[in-house]
């Protein structure tokens, strides 16, 4: 059984609660700092600095909002193979571009993987081309095609770990991205940053986006109620908590059958992610992924393992990707930050 997520030392009860109790369900109201200090018994400046510091150190990587993939605008997943002697420079020059929120190196011959966002197909597609023709290296793009279990964080009190929350089957995913009016877009342009540290931070927002506060507030909290934002909360960051290991698991299953697999895998407890993706048949064959973290290799592998064995995934071909460093790891980026520089 996989062990409670051991916290830094400097994360003491209150600063627990600060990051386990508010990942989602964020106060919408005009003082939230307030509202959660009274919930932890700390001041509004207490709790300002809490999250300053939990920041500062790398344990939280912001508060702020999860759009869901490709509702706001484009994303996919992609890897190249990287000559070993050259990794370093080509993961320099992927992360470089600011549409570009996760990179990591993956065992693998495909050893760079990382997290393209943009505005459109056509922007993602641009990045990707800058890429390739600035390293030499082609890059396989697989963008999502179904959703059973998204990040909605990582519940730091359970002993098993699972997600805090976590859907029982798949969401469809619409045919593009959602077409915003101008007023909402500069709003959602300023959000995907993160909530502004200060005593009222929708009203900061508001500002840098030409909004009321009141306004800034009843727009986050539609997009909450129609998906379009996932979650609102504290954003945390799994290695600094102690889940230094995580893997990537593959399986290439029929069509007909990757679905229903698909839900039963997002159900247990060790996944903290599940989707299909688009195969690359001369490449890369696989549709079904999920992510295991874990402490230790070990206590990943022994997970998978036993998760494979219970639904019969082995029988079809399939690859474990071990992590083994992180270049990047920021918020997504679908509107570039130019759209804001006029208001």
């Amino acid at each position: 059984m996989p062990r409670a997520i051991t916290l830094p030392g400097t994360v003491d009860a209150t600063a627990f609660r600060l990051l386990n109790e508010w990942q989602r369900g964020f106060p919408c109201e005009p003082r939230p700092f307030a509202r959660i200090g009274e919930t932890v018994g700390l001041s509004e400046a207490e709790v300002i600095a809490a999250y300053r510091r939990l920041i500062g150190e790398g344990v939280v990587s912001r508060v702020g909002a999860v759009f869901a993939p490709r509702r706001l605008g484009a994303s996919a997943l992609a890897a190249l193979a990287a000559p070993s002697e050259r990794l370093e420079a080509v993961a320099a020059r992927v992360s470089r571009e600011a549409a570009i929120n996760h990179n990591y190196q993956r065992e693998h011959r495909y050893n760079l993987w990382f997290v393209v966002t943009a505005a459109s197909e056509h922007d993602l597609r641009g990045v990707v081309a800058g890429i390739e023709r600035d390293t030499g290296c082609a890059v396989i793009v697989l963008p999502l095609e179904e959703e059973y279990h998204i990040d909605l964080g990582f519940d730091l009190g359970a002993e098993r770990r699972r997600p805090a929350c976590h859907s029982a089957g798949p969401a469809p995913l619409p045919g593009g991205a959602c077409t915003l009016p101008e007023i909402e877009r500069r709003l959602a342009t300023v959000l995907q940053a993160g909530l502004p540290l200060v005593a009222r931070p929708y009203a900061a927002l508001g500002e840098q986006a030409g909004l009321a506060e009141g306004m800034a507030i009843e727009l986050i909290e539609r997009w909450l109620a129609d998906g379009l934002v996932r979650r609102l909360g504290v954003v945390v960051r799994h290695h600094e908590l102690g889940l230094g290991a995580n893997a990537m698991c593959v399986w290439d299953i029929p069509d007909e059958q990757v679905a229903d697999l698909g839900r039963r895998l997002a159900r247990e407890p060790a996944v903290t992610l599940c989707y299909r993706r688009r195969r690359v048949l001369l490449g890369w064959p696989y549709n079904l992924f999920c992510m295991i973290h874990g402490h230790a290799r070990d206590e990943v592998l022994a997970a998978r393992d036993d998760i494979a064995a219970r639904l019969g995934l082995d029988a079809a071909p399939h690859e474990v990707l071990f992590s083994c460093r992180r270049f990047k790891q920021t918020g997504a980026r679908y509107l570039p930050e130019k759209e804001a520089a006029h208001v």
